[in-house]
This record gives structure tokens, sequence and C-alpha cells, in this order.
């Protein structure tokens, strides 16, 4: 079964320094700030469990995902000086991955191709 999807999701997990969670959270709400104000962004947020932190975030394409790296890219700067960039997976289908494969090299994704499914 084919998807028509275009969606791009960015699922980035982030082990935070000790003692530097506020700070990260602190972050993390300037970015989320920042993104609210992005026309192709799907969803995005910040999950917390202890030291460890998750961004999940959609975009409609992956145009849209690129427009928000370069937006909060200072941002996502300042929390990788505070912690470590653990694992990196990059959704959606092959069409759309294909335009971030080159652009997102430095983070050593994972990229995993959407085969079928579809999006309300």
């Amino acid at each position: 079964m084919a998807t028509n999807d275009t969606c791009c999701s960015i699922v980035p997990y982030f082990k935070i320094a000790e003692g530097k969670i506020a700070e990260f959270k602190a972050l993390g709400d300037q970015m989320v700030k920042k993104t609210s104000t992005e026309s192709g962004c799907l969803y995005y947020g910040f999950c917390f469990d202890g030291d460890v932190a998750h961004c999940r975030e959609g975009y409609d394409n992956a145009e849209a995902a690129l427009i928000h790296l370069d937006n909060v890219g200072e941002l996502l700067g300042k929390a990788l000086e505070i912690s470590e960039l653990t694992r990196m997976e990059i959704h959606g289908p092959e069409q759309e991955l294909a335009k971030l494969r080159e652009p997102l090299t430095h983070l050593s994704p994972q990229f995993l191709v959407l085969e079928c499914g579809f999006r309300r």
C-alpha cells in the first residue's frame, strides 16, 4: 500500500549534562516559541524523563523541516553545548527524505522510510 503523505518527523533524543536540565528546558521553551510561528510545523514539543529529553516534531514536508532547523539553529546549537544527541531519526516518504539526507548528514541520523499509511 502506497501513501501520498509528505509528512516528515524529526526524532531526536538528548542526554542532558548534569546540572543543566533547567537550562535545557528554558532553551526548549524558546524553541517552542520560535517554532510556533512556522506554518509548515504540524506539532512540536519536548518530553522529559530525568536527564533524557526528546523533541517530538512533525512537518508538512522536507522543506518545512529545513525551514525549522534554520529557524531554531542557534538555540539548538546552545542546547547541544549542554547535552549530547544520543539518537536521531528522520521519518518520512523517500521522496521527502531524499531532500534531507545531504543537509542533515552532520547529525548522523537514521532515515526510516514511510512505505504505507495515511494522515488526516
